[in-house]
């Protein structure tokens, strides 16, 4: 494949569209556990402490590299080995986002973290096999618009549960809200059996044992122990200034006094147009820069930006900069999303993807969900100046492993292996 002129040149290939669908389909559930439920709850009246710890309901997002390599090893009877999963887990995930519609926060917060951690579990199962579908599907010339595509239907979910969750709230009742989302898992359903199947290049492994351990061994073997535990760290802390500011946004602007109207058509509106912006300009300079000098510029740009939140914490309600603000943080975000996304691809065997993919997903989903739990902690004791420091602060130490396996001048054509 040739790399397109037009970033809109790849709506023309049918695996792209695919890409497009699942990725919104892999998008849907986050928000439903994590930013959207934060909504919810904070209009019920709950802790602050309360609603930073149910960061932890998405510990399958961290874990799944356990149950991966039943993915690698095992084929459904129907759709193949990988579109098969993604629509067992389509469905598994339709039936538990319309059980929220049962919940109600101010009696029983623990029957929301349960049905919170199944929603959570479905959703990580099913982007084990989404991304190990992409991971397969793509060429590797593709994988800078595949990364891009896949990422911009992930973030159109994030605008429909973000967004427009947070208007249709001030309408009607969260329970509604919840039951007419689960809906749109019907998209993804539909798109996993239109979508092209990939061309097995290898052979998958013969046991559970070989897809447990050799994606493991083949890794360090490939990268070697230190480069390869560097690459690991790395993942872990390349986005958390970027995860702490997204844990904590949207009770900040609601006890700013935005409503919750406001911050749907800002933050959820505005800001997720602004990432896929991010995304689809990432994915274009990808191509252009190479993979190791995108995780230097996009990730410098990402702790930067951080820098609007804490101006915002001092000037209070003001409309003007809290669109400026919330636009500079998702458009920053999105570029380091596009370059991060093609990072953990090129580094997978696709023997093996499904599990190896899994375990470096796993590794960044670390810092968006536990090491982010204490964050409503740290405002309570530091307020939210402190607070937006502290984030900035924290985007640091991933920036400064880069020159141990991403060195500037490591890659000088489009998308070389870093």
């Amino acid at each position: 494949m040739k790399p397109s002129s037009s970033p809109l040149q790849v709506f023309q290939s049918r695996k792209m569209v695919a890409l497009l669908l699942l990725g919104f389909s892999s998008g849907l559930p986050l928000y439903l556990t994590s930013k959207t439920l934060q909504a919810w709850m904070t209009v019920e009246g709950i802790k602050l402490s309360a609603i930073g710890l149910f960061s932890l309901v998405g510990l399958p997002y961290s874990l799944k590299f356990l149950w991966s390599p039943f993915v690698d090893r095992f084929v459904p009877p129907f759709l193949g080995r990988r579109r098969g999963w993604i629509v067992i887990m389509q469905v598994g995930l339709l039936v538990a986002i319309a059980a929220m519609s049962l919940q109600n926060p101010k009696q029983s917060l623990q029957l929301l973290a349960i049905n919170s951690l199944l929603i959570a579990f479905l959703s990580a199962s099913q982007d084990i096999a989404f991304d190990a579908y992409r991971t397969d599907v793509l060429d590797p010339l593709e994988m800078g618009a595949g990364a891009a595509v896949a990422v911009l239907g992930y973030r159109i979910a994030l605008l429909v549960t973000g967004s427009l969750a947070l208007i249709l709230a001030d309408k009607t009742s969260w329970q509604g809200v919840y039951l007419l989302l689960s809906l749109l898992m019907g998209i993804g359903i539909l798109a996993s059996f239109w979508a092209p199947e990939p061309k097995l290049q290898t052979q998958p492994p013969d046991s559970l044992r070989e897809a447990v351990t050799l994606p493991f061994i083949e890794f360090f073997q490939r990268l070697g122990k230190f480069r390869g535990s560097a690459v690991l760290v790395f993942i872990v802390l390349y986005k958390l200034g970027d995860a702490l500011v997204n844990n904590m946004a949207l009770p900040f602007l609601l006890q700013t006094g935005f409503t919750q109207t406001d911050v749907g058509a800002i933050q959820g509106g505005m800001g997720l147009l602004a990432t896929i912006v991010g995304v689809l300009a990432g994915g274009a300079a990808l191509s252009k820069i190479g993979i190791a000098r995108s995780l230097w510029v996009f990730g410098g740009l990402q702790a930067i930006s951080n820098l609007t939140y804490l101006i915002l914490a001092q000037l209070g309600k003001n409309y003007p900069f809290m669109v400026i603000a919330i636009n500079i943080e998702n458009f920053c975000a999105g570029l380091g999303t596009a370059a991060f996304v093609a990072f953990l691809m090129s580094l997978c065997n696709q023997r093996f993807s499904a599990t190896q993919f899994a375990l470096l997903s796993s590794l960044m989903a670390v810092s968006r969900d536990i090491l982010v739990a204490p964050a409503g902690r740290i405002v309570e004791v530091t307020g939210w100046t402190w607070f937006f420091v502290i984030t900035m602060i924290a985007a640091l130490p991933g920036l400064m492993l880069l020159p141990i396996f991403a060195p500037w001048n490591a890659d000088s054509t489009p998308l070389d292996e870093v």
